[in-house]
């Protein structure tokens, strides 16, 4: 299980997420920020990037990789960010504050 709704708070989460799903359309198309000059444009090149397969499943893995939390077995979170209600602060270590 996936504590989604501790995700949906976090503003990091979202900002992985956004590049996960834009930089394999810009990789793929050979696109820059400095070339998205109209939203015509972008909407144009994310609708090419729709009906790709190719752009599609690297979005997926992209989007799968942003998720996953890698410090845990399988796909859940751990039972203790399962218990967040809202994203862990860093706690700091008596080395931190020296």
């Amino acid at each position: 299980m996936v504590n989604w709704k501790v995700r949906f708070k976090n503003p990091l989460w979202w900002a992985q997420i956004i590049l996960a799903i834009i930089t394999p359309i810009m990789v793929y198309y050979g696109v820059t920020g400095p070339d998205i000059t109209t939203w015509d444009m972008l909407f144009t090149m994310l609708g090419k990037a729709i009906s790709n397969p190719y752009v599609v499943v690297t979005i997926i893995i992209s989007v799968w990789n942003a998720t996953n939390d890698p410090t845990t077995a399988g796909v859940s979170d751990s039972i203790q960010a399962l218990g967040y209600n809202v994203p862990k602060k860093k706690e700091s270590t008596a080395s931190e504050e020296e």
